[in-house]
């Protein structure tokens, strides 16, 4: 037998879960085949790799040396991939990818139909969740590729900047703050707000940010809470309060006047958009292509 990544890959999965059957999980493998590699490796090295227990299976000291080296093969295979993305011509495949409603609603189908020009033999299939969802769907091997709008900090995931965008203030054009250039937050507290629900990455990043500038969020009026953005924008259209919500995503209202559009003052809502993934899973292709794809771009002629 010759030595290969695949069955580093393999090693590494193991090691990084402490489960075969986990690990076959996260490879969509059985776990005989999973299995078998493992041994198959053992055998090359002529070394243990694993002491298996019945709760779970540790690295021998073998294993630990071995580690390292294969966690260097995973991350090299990884930038390999996004390295030569962007040179691969009729590339086939299906990406499959999920994405916050954000995302999903407003950002991406004003990306995806450019993509599928440089790419027209990649098909595309979408899956809208909140932030939250998404990971969960990612850590449960229900989804292997995501894009959300707030950092995520779990021990699983690993995540990329891919995208930067700019939460705004949204007011009817009715409102008596329409003629305050920049509201302060003091302001703000004295009228009614219509949110994202708790879980959305516009409810997170507004937050942050306002506890960042030294103010508590639960000091707002916050009147509705709804689990989407058209709803939100609905209802400060009709006059229902205030909201924070992408700029990306209020462009036609505001330049129809449905809805205007302000910063607060000493706030920034800068928000950085991520590609989400098992740190123990090499991406498809065609969802490696997509990555290379937003940040080799000045995606701003589309957004």
């Amino acid at each position: 037998m010759a030595l290969n990544f695949h069955h580093l890959h393999i090693f590494h999965t193991v090691a990084v879960y402490g489960s075969f059957s986990a690990a076959a999980q996260s490879l969509s493998m059985t776990q005989p085949a999973v299995t078998m590699q493992v041994q198959a490796l053992e055998e090359y090295f002529g070394v243990k790799l694993f002491h298996r227990t019945t709760k779970r299976v540790e690295l021998s000291d073998a294993g630990k040396a071995l580690l390292p080296y294969a966690r260097q093969a995973v991350a090299l295979m990884k930038e390999t991939e996004q390295a030569m993305a962007g040179y691969t011509e009729m590339l086939k495949g299906k990406l499959q990818l999920g994405a916050s409603l954000t995302i999903g609603e407003y950002i991406l189908p004003r990306l995806l139909g450019p993509f599928a020009r440089e790419y027209p033999d990649i098909m595309i299939s979408l899956k809208v969740f909140n932030t939250a969802q998404i990971v969960e769907e990612i850590v449960n091997h229900q989804l292997t590729f995501g894009l959300v709008e707030a950092p995520v900090e779990h021990p699983e995931i690993h995540s990329d900047v891919v995208l930067s965008d700019e939460l705004l203030l949204i007011i009817p054009p009715d409102h008596p703050l329409r003629d305050v250039e920049e509201p302060t937050f003091e302001q703000l507290i004295d009228h009614p707000f219509v949110l994202r629900e708790q879980g959305s990455g516009t409810r997170q990043v507004m937050e942050q940010e306002m506890r960042a500038g030294g103010h508590d969020p639960q000091q707002l009026k916050i009147v509705m809470e709804l689990g989407s953005t058209g709803a939100v924008k609905s209802a400060v259209e009709a006059g229902l309060g205030l909201s924070v919500l992408s700029r990306s995503a209020v462009r036609n209202e505001s330049v129809l006047g449905t809805i205007v559009t302000k910063r607060i003052r000493g706030l920034n809502f800068m928000r950085d958009f991520h590609a989400v993934y098992l740190k123990s899973t090499l991406l498809p292709l065609a969802a490696v292509t997509f990555m290379t794809f937003l940040k080799k771009h000045d995606l701003d002629q589309w957004l």
